[in-house]
């Protein structure tokens, strides 16, 4: 089914660009697209159904609420089918599982070819103890853990990235984010627990969260507010409705191809590098990231999307272009192709860790 024209307007607002929580976040996708909010619905719920649309969710920071790392992981060539299956089915904590192939045989890190996300959540064990316990499980010889110093942009929106240039820039670079990790009570991990559920499709109304809201007795005004304190206190994300990388929608979107770029510049430039690749629209996600020592000691990642891998290498090459006028020096750069992947939102829940623990540990 190809996506018409009113689906790309909505999906240009509703991809990525509701930040923070919205009490009514179709009625704020209406105001931004300028499609009235009843067509709003009406095509959602549509694409939902079809799988053009696989999902449709309020996203967490759970770099504030969990321990995470993006993971690269050193599997033998025969297990590397096997393993990607595994974390997909068993693992409810990894999220993006991703076979790479680096664009130089020989760079640092090459022969890692497996990339996860990981989440653990807070006092159920660390990145290092769980991926001690999923390297029995894939066969896995070794794993590098490359947490979060600081974010410069996260953001899917493929839809409005699809007819991007290569250099297209933010007007200014963006201020680095670094994790927070507030102190949460009981009730606001329950109404966060809801909140990072997907929609199903009777939820698709203008007030989503009010079943929700009822089921643990709360008012929809009050579920909001307290919504809204935990939006303010730094662990919520947006709104985002997530796109089916397959059949006309990669097409339409420009999701064909995608690249993780790695780049190591000087100690001390790290931040502003970050911010200058970050600045460009093209990048989906760009973070500064501590522990690449196996990778030529590169700090700088993130990733691009492109209907063709032409295009991702374009966008590679604009950036380098923009950082070389900058006057900051590249120690070492790569680029790891995406050949397969599996999306999904990594479980947070402490509860669901214990009983994932006592099969699997």
């Amino acid at each position: 089914m190809e996506l018409l024209p009113v689906d790309l307007q909505i999906l240009a607002v509703a991809e990525d660009r509701l930040t923070g929580f919205h009490p009514h976040p179709f009625d704020a996708i209406a105001e931004r697209s300028g499609v009235p909010v009843a067509v709003v619905l009406e095509r959602l719920r549509a694409l939902l159904a079809s799988g053009q649309v696989r999902r449709i969710r309020q996203t967490l920071l759970s770099t504030g609420i969990a321990e995470g790392a993006l993971v690269a992981w050193q599997v033998p060539q025969q297990k590397l089918e096997n393993a990607w299956e595994w974390l997909r089915q068993h693992d409810p904590f990894t999220g993006h599982v991703v076979i790479r192939r680096c664009d130089k045989a020989d760079a640092p890190g090459a022969d890692y070819r497996l990339w996860t996300t990981l989440k653990v959540p807070v006092g159920s064990n660390t990145v290092a103890g769980h991926c001690r316990l999923l390297m029995r499980h894939i066969g896995a010889t070794d794993y590098a853990p490359l947490p979060v110093v600081g974010m410069f942009a996260l953001g899917v929106g493929h839809v409005r990235r699809a007819h991007l240039q290569p250099g297209d820039k933010l007007p200014e670079p963006p201020r680095m984010q670094r994790p927070v990790r507030p102190q949460l009570s009981a009730q606001d991990w329950q109404v966060l627990m809801l909140l990072k559920e997907s929609l199903q499709p009777h939820e698709l109304v203008r007030a989503p969260w009010a079943e929700r809201a009822r089921g643990i007795g709360l008012s929809y005004d009050t579920f909001c507010t307290i919504a809204a304190d935990l939006d303010a206190r730094g662990v919520i994300g947006r709104f985002a409705t997530f796109l089916n990388h397959t059949g006309a929608a990669n097409k339409q979107s420009g999701t064909g191809a995608a690249g993780l770029f790695h780049w190591a510049v000087p100690p001390g430039m790290e931040e502003r590098a970050g911010a200058e690749c970050g600045r460009h629209i093209c990048m989906t996600h760009c973070y500064w990231r501590s522990g690449g020592e196996k990778f030529g000691g590169a700090q700088i990642m993130g990733v691009v999307h492109a209907s063709a891998w032409e295009g991702v290498l374009a966008h590679k090459a604009a950036i380098d272009a923009h950082l070389a006028a900058c006057g900051i020096p590249l120690l070492h750069t790569a680029i790891f192709r995406s050949e397969k992947a599996i999306i999904n939102p990594s479980e947070i829940d402490p509860i669901r860790y214990n009983h994932w623990l006592n099969l699997y540990k």
